[in-house]
């Protein structure tokens, strides 16, 4: 790709990444308030944007968001301790415009490695109120032990990767990256969501519509969870119904008509 090739597509993933995280700031959603939340799209093999810190997703545009480089991030995660101001200085360091006068997000190591997995362009972080309703809770991880419905499973995936509280930057990227490891030995492709305990929800997809659509079908899963409760608690489907659905032909075919990008047929 030549250099006025390449801007091209830096300037549609960018105006793709803003729509998306403009979708998911916006206040009738309860998915982040103030400056929660952060953002991420792949533009090569090489840089990826990321939110800026402390950037509000609602109503954010381009100037929101740093062009980082993904391998000086990617190396933090091979060291066993790095200090507060260690983070911040590499951040900063790896802006591929050192005079952006804006720091990436604290949380830009796990959107590094996140991009590196096969097929995910977009990654979207958000802290959904109803979610967290759950996450925050004493018994959090129970209640996403099974499916309770087909649309959930097509949405969201065979079984998100639940990953304990964990101090948000390195710490925390590294358990993210446990857990999907763990994801992809047991079902051989990459997670499409992550539950963060007592923090949040990761969204991983191909597009920003597959972000938007695992987002959404959360909040619907963590308002049905919780009304569940009202009467004796979830009942799952079966491991075998869980499958069956997975596998269905015309599942994948549905799955494909929902994560399809806007204006594609």
């Amino acid at each position: 790709m030549n250099e006025v090739g390449r801007e091209q597509h830096k300037h549609q993933i960018l105006e793709q990444l803003v729509q998306m995280s403009c979708y998911l700031g916006a206040p009738g959603n309860e998915y982040v308030v103030l400056g929660e939340g952060n953002t991420s799209a792949k533009i090569d093999e090489r840089t990826f944007y990321v939110k800026a810190s402390g950037v509000s997703l609602t109503n954010i545009t381009s100037e929101g968001f740093v062009e980082v480089y993904s391998e000086p991030v990617l190396e933090m995660l091979k060291y066993e301790h790095l200090s507060d101001d260690e983070i911040q200085e590499r951040l900063m360091d790896a802006r591929v415009d050192p005079n952006c006068p804006y720091r990436p997000s604290v949380e830009t190591v796990f959107h590094a490695m996140l991009l590196q997995l096969p097929n995910i362009n977009f990654v979207g972080h958000t802290h959904p109120t109803a979610l967290n309703s759950i996450l925050c809770a004493k018994r959090s991880r129970e209640p996403f032990m099974g499916h309770l419905f087909p649309e959930g499973i097509v949405c969201c995936g065979i079984a998100p990767v639940y990953v304990e509280y964990a101090d948000p930057g390195v710490t925390l990227a590294k358990a993210i990256q446990r857990g999907v490891q763990e994801h992809l030995d047991t079902y051989g492709e990459p997670p499409k969501s992550i539950l963060l305990e007592n923090h949040g929800l990761i969204a991983l997809g191909a597009n920003p519509k597959e972000v938007e659509t695992v987002t959404i079908m959360w909040d619907k899963i963590a308002k049905i969870l919780l009304g569940t409760y009202m009467l004796g608690g979830p009942r799952f489907l079966t491991e075998e119904q869980v499958n069956r659905i997975w596998t269905r032909p015309d599942e994948k075919y549905r799955q494909k008509l929902i994560f399809e990008r806007e204006g594609e047929a």
